[in-house]
């Protein structure tokens, strides 16, 4: 029944102030039992501190959790379907698995870490696990959803998040939210697939991963340039072809509200369900480089797919939240009706607990970014000069490019750039 967004405060803080290890430390100390989040959350943190070597070994171990979730969800998908747990205490109860979102992104990123330090075989090794990931996914949601529906309509629940007053409805029904197919499939993780088959000369499959970016974020000049210039690219000596990945401030965390809820014969009961409020912290619109302004394209909002996935959760958060309300709703009325010491007790007992765990799930991954943006350019190797904005500015670095491609991850958070230039 941890609070996780509070835990998760204090490393958040301690990032954005520019200390990755102050931040690293808070994480420890609120992380006795190695779980997914923590492996998560090590990742990232280690990849602000440019220790990519130390990230990719801490995301590795985050995948090997995340790979036996897919086993379970090719071969025994009953067992993460059915959770007792859930419906009679709280959503806090489930084993943490990642949102889908989640999965996809630590496999991107994780090519980014590899490409980034000029290993682009086991960036590859990634991007296959990615498009692997998406399929299991896509394939398990569907029995999720068709599971959740059979249970509403035996249960007679209604599951529509629109039917619950005072829910913040246009949260879920932004239209950056609708405009999404799903919420794990992102323009960025197919471009990137299509960038590093690119640079091992795999023309022939970075084509597709162009056009599967374009599908999910149509009308975007840069993405539609990627796939126009595959062909007709040739090769000039000396210049290298460098994507810069600019991600930026916090994917949007999940809060706890509690809305009242109607219960057959016994009235209203107060419970709990989960709400993401939009990301509005601050994205860079350009770069500098070498004294030239290059425009910043924002093609994949992890706010919108956090949202999305919110979206899609609802039936299902509401069919177990309905059933616990009313379970403990009709053995508290049991209570009252007998008229004796030991069921006041009991009754008061069970309306102590039901305060105390209704609460909904707010556990996610905290540090992902809440935008991911790229710019893409052909340099001349050799020693250039970076300015990258910040809300209140702007901080210099000196980039090295070397090679015939190059991938260069930048995190702005607030007022703090975290830069990723590896040896190369």
């Amino acid at each position: 029944m941890r609070s996780y967004q509070a835990e998760s405060q204090g490393a958040i803080d301690f990032a954005k102030a520019g200390k990755p290890d102050n931040a690293l430390a808070v994480l420890e100390a609120n992380n006795s039992d190695k779980d997914l989040l923590y492996y998560l959350e090590k990742g990232q943190l280690l990849q602000l501190k440019n220790d990519l070597p130390a990230s990719t070994n801490a995301w590795l171990k985050a995948d090997a959790k995340i790979h036996d979730w897919e086993e379970l969800a090719k071969y025994s998908p009953d067992k993460l379907l059915g959770d007792v747990g859930s419906f009679l205490i709280n959503d806090k109860t489930r084993r943490y698995d990642g949102y889908d979102y989640e999965k996809v992104l630590l496999s991107t990123l994780l090519a980014v870490n590899h490409a980034a330090a000029g290993d682009w075989n086991n960036a590859r090794v990634e991007i296959k696990k990615t498009h692997e990931r998406e399929a299991i996914i896509a394939e398990f949601r569907s029995r999720t959803y068709e599971k959740d529906e059979e249970e509403a309509r035996a249960k007679g629940v209604k599951t529509t998040f629109k039917d619950l007053k005072g829910y913040p409805v246009e949260t879920l029904d932004d239209p950056e939210v609708l405009a999404l197919k799903n919420s794990y499939q992102n323009a960025f993780s197919h471009y990137l697939a299509a960038f590093v088959y690119e640079a091992l000369g795999e023309k022939s499959l970075a084509a597709p991963g162009y056009r599967k970016a374009i599908e999910l974020k149509p009308n975007s000049k840069v993405l539609e340039d990627g796939l126009l210039q595959l062909d007709s690219k040739t090769s000039k000596r000396g210049m290298t072809d460098v994507l810069f990945v600019l991600s930026s401030g916090l994917a949007p965390a999940r809060k706890s509200i509690s809305v009242p809820l109607p219960i057959y014969r016994t009235g209203f009961t107060a419970v709990s369900f989960p709400v993401i409020r939009a990301d509005n912290s601050f994205a860079p619109a350009q770069l500098k480089l070498d004294g030239r302004a290059l425009g910043v394209s924002t093609i994949t909002s992890v706010d919108a797919m956090s949202r999305r996935a919110l979206r899609d959760e609802m039936p299902g958060i509401i069919l177990r939240t309905t059933v616990r309300a009313v379970s403990r709703a009709v053995a508290q009325k049991q209570f009252s009706d007998r008229d004796n010491n030991a069921s006041a007790i009991a009754g008061l007992i069970l309306g102590l607990v039901t305060v105390v765990t209704e609460q909904a799930d707010e556990r996610t991954w905290s540090t992902l970014p809440a935008q991911i943006a790229i710019v893409r350019a052909s340099l001349p190797a050799g020693m250039h000069k970076l300015l990258v904005p910040t809300a209140q500015g702007q901080e210099a670095f000196e980039l090295k490019v070397a090679g015939a491609y190059q991938i260069v991850p930048i995190r702005v958070m607030g007022n703090q750039v975290y830069f990723g230039q590896s040896a190369l």
